[in-house]
């Protein structure tokens, strides 16, 4: 019987990992360059910390167990509960700002579908203890500075921006009650991703009052942030956080990535965590889910017992990712599984374990190199020295008698005859 991988999960087949390692790799070298340091944890947690920071009802939304010592615990469907604990932990010995990040492996008990599977890679991205917006800011670059490294450009994406402080203060304004904004929250999130019905009926079950509900459609109608002032009028609180935004767009254009950046007051962030600034990431053409999404979170330490630190951050995961630079044609054509420095050829079987000693030596340099096991016609080899994308062939022939070898570059098929020893002295590692 052949048993196939659980629904919603993939078998990395070599090609399949070469172009996660080629998503994941450009992910870290895009964290390291903006000076992020990386950091990992446990793929499994107390099933507690999920529920502090979402709520009991992120149960069913989790691949959870009790341990043989009567323990909740559930894999990780995301790693900021992690990193808040690390921190927590460590908070008075740690120097800040704290810029970390993670590439970790998590699991969600979700429906899969196009773009969301049960197991996925997420890149994520956190400054903790900047309460300026330059920290958004520059989260939000990084983003971009990957983005850009892949070949996607302003016309292929587009981060749309809001903030939460802001939208509660508009909201108050507007005559909704505090005690109402968290699941009103929810409700906008869903704007544009259910049908408009779907949509008005559920406002129309949290905001009874027609005229009230009329005034939060109009406030979510505007397009820009000079409309805001004529859509309600700002209180004083709403006003500061009107210019934090003002001044985060300003800071996007300094970047220079203010093309790939837009304003979008019903970008809204479902999760009650989120404080300030928000942002989600989407090609332009919206036929995908979210590529990624972060924000402002000013209270999550807390929640977890520690000091009321600031933090800002932003997830990104491979599987819509993938899917975008797929269909852009972003993904390197030869994406390669093996790399060889060098494949080492032999003519017959009688040269055969001088061929593996040179190999061994090679790798010894620090060198990729590989030879053929059965060995075999010449032709064959070269063929095997090409499919595994070694960059030079080094045959071992008749010529090793006078200690030479033969030396093919495989790029453009020119051979030079080079002494042995020469070779292993001068060969670079």
């Amino acid at each position: 019987m052949k048993i196939p991988p659980v629904k919603g999960t993939r078998d990395f087949y070599p090609p399949a990992m070469a172009v996660r390692n080629f998503i994941v790799d450009g992910w870290k070298a895009a964290s390291l360059r903006n000076g992020f340091e990386e950091y990992d944890g446990p793929i499994f947690e107390y099933l507690k910390m999920y529920e502090i920071k979402s709520g009991a009802e992120i149960v069913e939304q989790l691949f959870n167990l009790t341990d043989r010592g009567g323990r909740a615990l559930a894999i990780r469907p995301e790693i900021t509960p992690t990193l808040a604990r690390m921190v927590n932990q460590r908070i008075n010995s740690l120097p800040r700002p704290i810029k970390w990040f993670s590439v970790p492996r998590l699991c969600r008990a979700e429906r899969p579908q196009k773009g969301r599977l049960r197991e996925f890679f997420q890149w994520n991205i956190d400054i903790i203890g900047v309460e300026d917006v330059l920290a958004d800011a520059e989260v939000i670059f990084c983003a971009v500075d990957y983005l850009r490294q892949v070949g996607l450009t302003a016309g292929d994406i587009v981060l749309r921006i809001s903030s939460r402080k802001m939208l509660a203060e508009l909201l108050l304004s507007v005559g909704v009650g505090e005690e109402s904004l968290e699941n009103l929250y929810t409700i906008l999130d869903k704007r544009g991703k259910i049908p408009e019905e779907a949509f008005e009926e559920m406002l129309a079950r949290s905001i009874q009052d027609q005229g009230r509900r009329r005034r939060v459609l109009d406030l979510m109608g505007v397009e820009s942030i000079e409309q805001i002032a004529d859509c309600v009028e700002l209180t004083e609180p709403a006003r500061t956080a009107v210019d934090e935004l003002r001044r985060l767009f300003e800071l996007l254009r300094l970047m220079g990535i203010d093309s790939f950046c837009e304003f979008d007051i019903g970008i809204v962030r479902g999760l009650a965590y989120y404080t300030g600034i928000v942002f989600e990431i989407y090609d332009r053409a919206t036929e995908l889910r979210a590529i990624g999404g972060g924000g402002r979170y000013d209270n999550l330490l807390k929640q977890f017992g520690g000091p009321a630190i600031t933090a800002t951050g932003f997830g990104i995961g491979d599987c819509v990712l993938g899917i975008l630079l797929e269909e852009k044609g972003l993904l390197p054509k030869q994406l390669a599984s093996r790399r060889l420095d060098y494949f080492v050829a032999y003519v017959d079987d009688s040269y055969k374990e001088t061929s593996v000693k040179l190999a061994v030596q090679l790798r010894s340099k620090g060198l990729c190199a590989d030879f053929s096991y059965k060995g075999g016609k010449l032709g064959k080899q070269l063929k095997a020295a090409s499919e595994a994308n070694a960059g030079k062939c080094v045959i071992v022939g008749s010529e090793i008698e006078n200690g030479q070898l033969v030396v093919k570059n495989m790029a453009d098929g020119r051979q030079e005859l080079i002494g042995l020893k020469d070779f292993l002295q001068n060969t670079p590692s």
